[in-house]
């Protein structure tokens, strides 16, 4: 027997939950939108992504924004609702700003190419 993972499917989808917001004030009045961003915002906090530390009086606020995804299969049944809190970066300084960088994806070349290392050193 393999390892699965049953799939959740949504049901009773309306009209209202096949667009995806364009602002966190329109997701708010959404229960399934508002629920994804409470399920980010506690992986946030469940993981130690961020933190909030005292403002330097030379510094700015790095501003944030949510962005909003459906997800779907093929078919085009909707199988989440997906939300996403980003930073927005480009003002950012190394060191001053964020001291390191948070990626959950490996690439699958990544992987083979340490494989192929390991081998070649037995």
């Amino acid at each position: 027997m393999g390892i699965f993972k049953p799939k959740a499917w949504l049901s009773e989808v309306t009209d209202l939950d096949k667009t995806e917001p364009r602002s966190y004030k329109e997701a708010l009045l959404h229960p399934r939108w508002k629920q994804a961003m409470l399920e980010e915002y506690e992986a946030l906090i469940k993981n130690n992504t961020w933190s909030l530390t005292p403002l330097p009086k030379d510094r700015k606020v790095i501003d944030s924004k949510w962005e909003f995804r459906l997800k779907q299969t093929l078919s085009g049944e909707i199988t989440r609702f997906k939300a996403c809190l980003v930073a927005q970066g480009f003002n950012q300084d190394y060191g001053i700003d964020y001291f390191e960088t948070f990626s959950p994806v490996v690439k699958p070349t990544t992987i083979r190419l340490v494989l192929l290392i390991t081998l070649s050193h037995n």
